[in-house]
């Protein structure tokens, strides 16, 4: 089963915005469309970059092969294809490693059989970007537990993470790395209200199935999903700066 998609009103997102969001934002969207211009101009695009001397493109497989991760922030991400039914060409995983989290946060709650990463192999999984053909981004959702082999921790925590994902290395390209960083800024409100519909469909579903592991249940794979367009998220965004200024 896969969650119907998010009513996602943008234009209210960031109306409800502090300036300073708005801004923060802004900056997001300058990075995202400098570092795709850089990649443009070398022929070359997201994905593109990620399977780059790689060897033959199989579903389900992880590229870069052994995942990008950065040993600063403990930002870790790759880029995978096993959805073809949903008309993209694959999506990247987007994670925090445990070193990388608050202090003070602990997995969520589990009383299940399912064995989970733990201590400094802890991780936590953050939003999937789905990507078009040409290397766009246009849509984002979240997973069950089981998708990934996450710890899973609780929304509240993981929205605490979102600012915390950042991959500042050459591997296996620099824009690559730093566009995907942005974009994480850019589309934060979808992602805030993604996480929180995560929280949301897994609790519907214990109530419907209190007799399983809602956890691993493989009924259950997409928790929460919405359309992104940079080109529209950026139109908005420049509506909701200059309203911010002029009030």
């Amino acid at each position: 089963m896969d969650s119907t998609p998010l009513k996602f009103d943008l234009s209210k997102a960031l109306a409800e915005l502090p300036p300073e969001s708005l801004d923060r934002m802004g900056d997001a969207a300058d990075a995202v469309r400098e570092n795709l211009r850089l990649l443009k101009k070398s022929g070359q695009n997201l994905v593109g970059q990620c399977l780059a001397h790689q060897g033959t493109f199989y579903e389900e497989e992880h590229y870069p092969k052994g995942d990008v991760y950065d040993a600063e922030s403990h930002a870790q991400y790759y880029y995978h294809a096993h959805r073809p039914e949903s008309g993209e060409h694959g999506h990247f995983h987007t994670f925090l490693r445990a070193k990388g989290m608050a202090r003070k946060t602990r997995p969520a709650p589990y009383s299940g059989d399912a064995e989970r990463p733990s201590g400094k192999d802890a991780l936590s999984h953050i939003v999937a970007i789905s990507m078009n053909r040409p290397g766009l981004p246009i849509g984002m959702f979240t997973t069950n537990r089981w998708v990934t082999g996450e710890t899973f921790y609780a929304c509240d925590d993981v929205i605490g993470m979102i600012d915390r994902f950042d991959v500042e290395q050459s591997y296996p390209c620099l824009a690559t790395n730093r566009a995907l960083s942005a974009l994480m800024q850019l589309f934060r409100p979808q992602v805030v209200a993604l996480l929180e519909q995560r929280d949301r469909t897994l609790e519907a579903w214990s109530k419907l199935h209190p007799d399983r592991d809602i956890y691993e249940d493989r009924e259950l794979e997409i928790t929460s999903i919405v359309d992104i367009s940079i080109e529209r998220q950026t139109n908005e965004l420049k509506k909701a700066r200059r309203r911010a200024s002029s009030s």
